[in-house]
């Protein structure tokens, strides 16, 4: 049937959780290209085949006008113009199920792919320039790419302005937070300390300073 595999694809989108990425199905993305590529394939034929119905109508009726025909060569003129249009009515048909059953594939990929960027857009604000393995082994190759270029253009828009726009997307009520330590990170200079950062050390920081290590899943927040 066609479009159903396109379907599935939009599906996978639609099944995912908000906010979350399943690992890019380059299989049933290549079946649904796979598809078009068919449906243009026969589409083409169609069309030309639609045009030569055109052309043989026109000159029938061009003949009919130009020439003093008989009723009888009359009528059946008429008779092979009406299989001419019952066979370009045929072929039209034919070809508006390939065109549709075309746009709406790719309507479907480029949904696909407009879901999939978004999600991996927002993720430029909340783990840095690295995507952690777990998800960058889900990503295509043309969406590291995106991540890639996407997260250079925000630090370098954050550099311009000499602020970490990926801080305290909410504003926080209090500008020091309660962190526990979920690895060794050693000895780093803070904004306003110079800390050792051992595994299970508790201590308070400053958000804009432990936002980075929480995004990396070095460090969690704890409540109260």
């Amino acid at each position: 049937m066609y479009g159903k595999k396109a379907s599935e694809l939009v599906k996978e989108c639609v099944s995912a959780e908000p906010g979350q990425l399943t690992t890019f199905n380059n299989d049933l993305f290549a079946q649904v290209i796979e598809e078009c590529n068919g449906h243009l394939l026969h589409l083409q034929p169609l069309m030309r085949k639609i045009q030569e119905h055109e052309n043989k109508l026109k000159d029938k009726r061009r003949s009919e006008d130009e020439m003093a025909i008989s009723e009888d060569e009359r009528r059946k003129s008429e008779a092979e113009k009406t299989v001419i249009q019952t066979a370009m009515k045929s072929d039209q048909f034919g070809a508006l199920i390939h065109h549709l059953s075309l746009v709406r594939n790719k309507r479907c990929l480029m949904a696909y792919v407009y879901n999939r960027a978004e999600v991996i857009k927002s993720l430029g604000w909340v783990v840095d320039c690295v995507l952690p393995e777990e998800i960058e082994e889900k990503l295509s190759s043309s969406e590291k790419e995106y991540f890639k270029n996407h997260a250079a253009t925000l630090q370098s828009y954050t550099s311009e302005l000499d602020l970490d726009l990926t801080v305290d997307m909410v504003p926080p009520k209090d500008p020091y937070i309660k962190v526990r330590v979920l690895d060794d990170i050693g000895e780093i200079v803070l904004s306003d300390q110079v800390a050792n950062l051992t595994r299970h050390a508790m201590l308070f920081l400053r958000r804009t300073d432990a936002e980075q290590y929480i995004s990396q899943g070095l460090m969690e927040e704890l409540a109260g």
